[in-house]
């Protein structure tokens, strides 16, 4: 598939990518930003904001943070379609990943594991990926919600955690 992607044979849908980023211990926005520059602008104008549409569900993602900037958060806009749906099946991460959903415009139903959030105009939802999540726009209006991600360090293996216990 990644060949495939490669040689603009296929476009990967945003389940695919999300994989791809989770086997390389990154995030999602991540796979659309520069790498880190110390000369990188703090400022990235609307216009030169990249921005990727998921092939299967039509929804669209903006990466908001200046490109190369160093910096420890990474924003994104998502437009989710009416009655569109993007699960995202990975949950084993090399680093932590914490994410905050606020809800521009909209209604939309996060499904967090077993845990089922509806959020609405204005809401905000934390959470960890670190289990499958699923995004789900019920209504016939589209939703827009910002997203707002940070990395930590390398989580830690059971044996290390014993290690570091004394156990």
């Amino acid at each position: 598939m990644i060949s495939l992607i490669e040689r603009a044979e296929s476009s990967a849908t945003a389940n695919v990518l999300d994989k791809l980023a989770a086997s390389l211990g990154v995030t999602l926005a991540s796979l659309f930003a520069e790498e880190e520059r110390a000369d990188a602008a703090p400022l990235v104008r609307y216009a030169d904001q990249p921005s990727w549409r998921d092939p299967e569900t039509g929804y669209v993602r903006r990466n908001l943070s200046p490109p190369g900037f160093p910096s420890p958060i990474e924003l994104v806009e998502v437009i989710l379609p009416p009655d569109a749906q993007v699960a995202y099946d990975s949950s084993s991460r090399a680093a932590a990943v914490e994410q905050q959903i606020w809800l521009l415009v909209g209604s939309i139903e996060v499904t967090v594991g077993k845990s089922v959030h509806r959020l609405d105009t204005g809401d905000c939802l934390a959470m960890r990926l670190d289990r499958p999540i699923s995004f789900r726009n019920r209504t016939d209006e589209a939703a827009r919600y910002l997203v707002a991600l940070t990395t930590g360090a390398p989580r830690a293996t059971a044996g290390s955690d014993r290690r570091r216990s004394g156990r």
